[in-house]
């Protein structure tokens, strides 16, 4: 009987390893170099047997960084008050968040029209990356009628958290006025951000969120990384806004909290 190409044997070992719990969700597995020198090949051949775990869909390499075991995709139910960090905790990770930008400007007319401003109100841009376990699944931009909410970038600063800011500023609980869910490719910038290819599948999210008089408080852009969340539509009616006048509110909350 010929013998398997060693490549496929050492993925087949590493396989068995995970298959174990050797090497758990979320786990980086040993360089190139210690996999050389165990399994006394070059490192040509561990990248082929790293390759083959990858299209098994095993594991995924993060951009200097290295390979990991991968992680189910994190499931993501949409609806009128579900939050990112109540989502990341079901699924036994911690929820992180990194800031990239955070600036006030004048809004464009899209962002002066979808936040009920005037044409060149200041509105503030919140831009960062979303964390499950450490590993990043979203890039968002948010953005927020600061003459409404003065003072809250500070606020964003200090408590790293959307929901807990604008409950500081008054804003006790928030529901969705609509969600737009499309598919997009990963930018160049995107992908660095998010350890992704160019190119790759990413699930795009517009909403908008309103305070209880039913004006709105966020405009919410969310990129997910396709193969890290899987966004489960709820089709549950929220609570009916206070103001008779508001926007109705669908089901569809998928901010990154």
């Amino acid at each position: 009987m010929p013998r398997s190409p060693v490549w496929q044997t050492i993925a087949t070992t590493l396989e068995d390893e995970i298959a174990r719990g050797h090497y758990r969700a979320g786990d980086k597995l040993p360089t190139e170099a210690e996999l050389a020198t165990r399994f006394a090949v070059n490192r040509h051949t561990v990248r082929h047997a790293l390759s083959a775990l990858a299209e098994r869909g095993l594991t995924h390499s993060r951009r200097g960084a290295g390979v990991y075991v991968r992680a189910a995709p994190l499931d993501y139910p949409i609806g009128g008050h579900t939050r990112f960090s109540q989502n990341v905790r079901a699924s036994g990770r911690l929820p992180d968040r990194r800031t990239l930008r955070m600036e006030i400007r004048p809004a464009d007319a899209a962002e002066a029209e979808a936040l009920q401003l005037s044409a060149g109100a200041p509105v503030l841009v919140h831009e960062g990356i979303s964390l499950a376990g450490g590993a990043p699944v979203a890039h968002f931009i948010s953005y927020f009628p600061i003459t409404r909410l003065p003072g809250l970038d500070a606020t964003l600063r200090e408590t790293r958290s959307v929901t807990e800011a604008l409950r500081r500023h008054g804003i006790a609980d928030y529901t969705r006025a609509s969600t737009r869910l499309t598919a997009e490719a990963a930018s160049a910038t995107q992908a660095r951000h998010l350890n992704l290819r160019d190119g790759e599948p990413l699930l795009r999210s517009v909403a908008l969120n309103l305070g209880p008089d039913g004006m709105p408080v966020e405009q919410g852009h969310t990129w997910f990384a396709g193969d890290r969340v899987a966004l489960t539509v709820s089709h549950e009616e929220t609570a009916a806004p206070h103001s008779s006048d508001a926007a109705p509110r669908h089901a569809g909350d998928t901010d990154i909290r």
